[in-house]
């Protein structure tokens, strides 16, 4: 009989459940979209719920599959959409708002302002190897314990706390027992110091954040507790999490120094194994913890696109140029290499290597020959520009993958 490893893939737009046999052949999988808001110019939020839903539901269809040996299922690793932010009560694990989504710029201008602060910019690179961005998790936090109402004198009492996705899906999974997360994760809030491995006093005292919200940082592969048996029909040890980037990375088997990955989902992710060295660009990417096992880090080299394959599904749902997705390659095909259109896919701002929150989208070199193929071909060559900026921006930091 088959023994297997549940793993969740909690992402942008679905969520995604798969049974693994331990041979790592992919035996049941079961998927969810689920809504997106846009509340504001530039705002991305997610319901927790839909969240914590599709996660739970898609768990249990993949377990329903194998119901008379649910025991089978040695362990569960969790992987998930990256600095998105959530706050929620310490007792009853009721979210005090709705998730605000990595692609959000909401903090733009305080971003800003802490660029201008004189010696802030370079603290947070040294100690964090990110920049000041919209994108990473503590002006998000910042912003929700200024402006949700209640949210600061509950965080100074200690009856709320802070994570990202796989934080609030331990703690759900766990029914409140367990508030932890990895070092990947940890690593893109801008608040973790990736060379001391710890939270930084600096940092959440620059943020205002009360070290009480913080979760337990652990390795990647380590012990996050026990699944709640009324969730899923069994007793599951919980034994890795890793941040969806780190652990493509991971999952390519790009162990070695100098060995890189780029995926394409939402937005497209290219991340530079740089081995036990916290290398720092000199080319506006960022520096990260690629995993952490048995105590010990593991850095990489990463360059962040936010809009990819979001372009294509603005294409089909945004513009209604297609119905689907798989008609994009059959009209790029049509279409010639140097057909004179270019799309600038900077919904949410553009990130590396410009890190400008401000840039919005773009259409050029429209002619009255310009039609829908040449559109949509455009968008799927603004995923190879965006690559290739990364590429280059790697090489001219001394590290061609």
């Amino acid at each position: 009989m088959t023994d297997y490893i549940l793993s969740i893939d909690q992402g942008t737009t679905s969520s995604r459940s798969i049974l693994f046999s331990l041979e790592g052949q992919v035996e049941y999988s079961a998927q969810q979209e689920f809504q997106q808001y846009f509340p504001n110019d530039g705002w991305v939020e997610h319901n927790p719920d839909d969240l914590w839903e599709t996660v739970l539901s898609t768990s249990q269809e993949v377990i329903s599959k194998i119901d008379l040996g649910r025991d089978r299922i040695r362990a569960l690793g969790i992987t998930n959409q990256r600095e998105t932010t959530l706050m929620w009560d310490r007792v009853t694990g009721e979210p005090i708002c709705k998730a605000i989504v990595w692609q959000d710029r909401r903090t733009s201008d305080y971003c800003q302002q802490l660029r201008e602060t004189a010696g802030v910019e370079e603290l947070v690179k040294q100690k964090t190897g990110l920049l000041i961005d919209p994108y990473f998790s503590a002006t998000k936090l910042r912003w929700i314990l200024d402006s949700v109402p209640g949210a600061r004198e509950k965080a100074e009492v200690g009856s709320v706390v802070f994570g990202t996705v796989d934080t609030y899906l331990l703690w759900r999974l766990t029914d409140g027992k367990v508030h932890r997360t990895d070092a990947t994760n940890a690593s893109r809030t801008m608040l973790f110091n990736i060379h001391t491995q710890d939270w930084d006093d600096d940092l959440l005292a620059i943020f205002g954040i009360p070290r009480s919200l913080m979760p337990e940082v652990m390795d990647s592969s380590d012990d996050f507790g026990i699944v709640d048996k009324d969730l899923l029909g069994v007793e599951v040890p919980i034994t890795g999490v890793a941040g969806d980037q780190q652990a493509a990375l991971f999952g390519q088997a790009c162990f070695h120094e100098g060995m890189a990955k780029s995926t394409y989902g939402t937005g497209c992710f290219m991340i530079l194994n740089t081995g036990e060295r916290a290398l720092t660009s000199e080319n506006r990417l960022l520096t990260t913890v690629a995993y952490r096992l048995n105590g010990k880090a593991v850095y990489a080299l990463e360059g962040s696109i936010f809009v990819a394959g979001a372009t294509v599904q603005w294409l089909r749902d945004g513009l209604q140029l297609i119905k689907e997705a798989s008609e994009a390659e059959p009209l790029a095909q049509q279409t010639p290499l140097d057909h004179g259109v270019f799309l600038v896919p900077a919904f949410t701002g553009l990130g590396a290597p410009y890190w400008d929150p401000n840039a919005r989208g773009a259409i050029l070199g429209l002619t009255r020959d310009t039609g829908i193929k040449e559109i949509v071909t455009a968008g799927l060559q603004s995923v190879c520009y965006q690559t290739k900026d990364l590429q280059k921006a790697m090489e001219s930091d001394g590290k061609r993958p």
